[in-house]
C-alpha cells in the first residue's frame, strides 16, 4: 500500500495532514479517559485515504456544485470503538467546521478483523481500497491480509441478490411518497413524511447500487456521503440530481436533513414544490439505479458463463 499523497497539490495534502491530525487527536481524548482496557488502550491501526484522491481522478468544481470528497478509512483495535456517535461525532465536526480543510470528509470505520474478513472472501470494494488506499497513518499490527479472488458465479450471486431485494425496498418507499404528497399541500405532517420517505427512497437507491457495484454498503444514513461514493463509481449516477443552482443544492440539503429532523424537529419545513423537485429526481435516481445495475448483473452473469 503506498504511503505518500505527493500526487496531489499542496493545498490538499496539508488539508488530509489535518484531518488525520484531527482523527487522532479526538480519538486519544475520547479513550484516555475510559477505566476499561480495551477503551483505554484502545487504537487507530490505519487511517487510509479511498477513492477519488487515491486513485487521482478527483474534482474541484465548487463553482458547478461538484466537489469530490476525501473518503477515509479508519481502522481501529475493537469493534465496539467504531460507533460514530461515542467516538467520532466530536471529531467529524471538528473537521467540518476547520477552516484549514475546505472540502468534505467521509469517515467509514471498522476493526481489522472486518477488513480482513471482507479481503479473505475477495468483496469488491475492500480489495480496490487495498489495491488503490494511501496509509496515512498506520501502527504496528495492521497489515491487510492478501485479498483472494471472488468467483465469477459467487459474485453474480450476491449482486442479483441484492438487487432484487434493493430495488424492491426502493419502490416501496416510493409508493408511500404518493400518497403523502398527495395530501401534503395543506397538511405539515404529511410533508414531512414525504421528505422522510424519499430519504430512505434515496438511501435505499444507494444502497442498491453499492451493493451490487461493491458488494459493500457504509453504516451511514448519510445521502451525501452515499452520492459521493456512488458517483465516484458510477458517473452516469450524477445525472439525477440538478446542483448547479443554489435553490437544487438547498432542495439537496433539506433531504439530507430529513432522516433527523422531518421526524423529530418541529421546526423542520418543505415546501409542496420542493418535495416535487425532488420526488422527480429520486425516481430519476431509482431508474439510473437500475440501468446501471441490470449492466453490472449482465457482466456478472456472462463472466460467470451462466
Amino acid at each position: 500500500m503506498r504511503r505518500d499523497v505527493d500526487h496531489l497539490p499542496s493545498v490538499q495534502q496539508a488539508e488530509l495532514e489535518r484531518v488525520t491530525q484531527l482523527l487522532m487527536t479526538e480519538f486519544t481524548q475520547a479513550t484516555e479517559r475510559a477505566s476499561q482496557p480495551w477503551k483505554k488502550n484502545g487504537r487507530i491501526l490505519k487511517i487510509i485515504l479511498f477513492g477519488s484522491y487515491a486513485r487521482n481522478d478527483w474534482v474541484d468544481e465548487p463553482e458547478n456544485g461538484y466537489q469530490s470528497d476525501y473518503d477515509l478509512l479508519v481502522i481501529v483495535s475493537h469493534p465496539d470503538l467504531t460507533d460514530v456517535a461515542d467516538y467520532w461525532y466530536v471529531a467529524e465536526e471538528r473537521i467540518l467546521n476547520d477552516p484549514a480543510i475546505a472540502r468534505p470528509v467521509n469517515i467509514i470505520v471498522h476493526t481489522l478483523d472486518e477488513v480482513n474478513g471482507a479481503l479473505s472472501r475477495g468483496e469488491y470494494f475492500w480489495v480496490d481500497i487495498a489495491r488503490d488506499g494511501i496509509a496515512l497513518h498506520e501502527g504496528q499490527g495492521s497489515a491487510l491480509a492478501a485479498p483472494k479472488p471472488l468467483t465469477a458465479a459467487d459474485a453474480y450471486e450476491m449482486a442479483a441478490t441484492y438487487f432484487s431485494a434493493k430495488l424492491a425496498d426502493v419502490d416501496r418507499w416510493l409508493a408511500t411518497v404518493e400518497f403523502h404528497i398527495s395530501n401534503a399541500s395543506s397538511d405539515t405532517g404529511f410533508r414531512k413524511l414525504a421528505a422522510f420517505n424519499l430519504h430512505q427512497a434515496t438511501e435505499t437507491s444507494y444502497a442498491c447500487f453499492l451493493l451490487v457495484r461493491t458488494l459493500y454498503f457504509p453504516r451511514s444514513h448519510n445521502i451525501k456521503f452515499l452520492r459521493s461514493l456512488a458517483e465516484a463509481s458510477e458517473p452516469r449516477l450524477i445525472e439525477a440530481w440538478p446542483r448547479a443552482g443554489r435553490l437544487d443544492r438547498r432542495r439537496f440539503e433539506l433531504l439530507k436533513r430529513a432522516y433527523v429532523e422531518a421526524r423529530y424537529s418541529p421546526n423542520y419545513e418543505i415546501a409542496p414544490e420542493d418535495l416535487l423537485a425532488l420526488s422527480q429526481s429520486v425516481r430519476r435516481l431509482r431508474d439510473l439505479v437500475e440501468a446501471v445495475s441490470l449492466e453490472r448483473i449482465a457482466d456478472l452473469r456472462e463472466a460467470a458463463g451462466l
